[in-house]
């Protein structure tokens, strides 16, 4: 998954401003204590940035 995509679905997911936010600040435990903007600049895999989001947020299968 390219950064592009994962951007596109947080923001179909949460809103452009809430998913910009999200990615930001929220720290996820599933990325060793980083925001997905951090582990996307460490140069972890965009589509295990959204899997630990959609985790984190009980997003529904059909929207993964």
């Amino acid at each position: 998954m390219r950064i592009t995509v994962f951007r596109r679905l947080m923001a179909d997911e949460f809103g452009a401003v809430r998913a910009a936010t999200l990615a930001a600040d929220h720290v996820l435990s599933a990325l060793g204590g980083r925001t997905a903007d951090q582990a996307l600049a460490d140069g972890v895999e965009a589509k295990r940035v959204w899997v630990a989001i959609c985790e984190e947020f009980d997003i529904p299968p059909e929207r993964r």
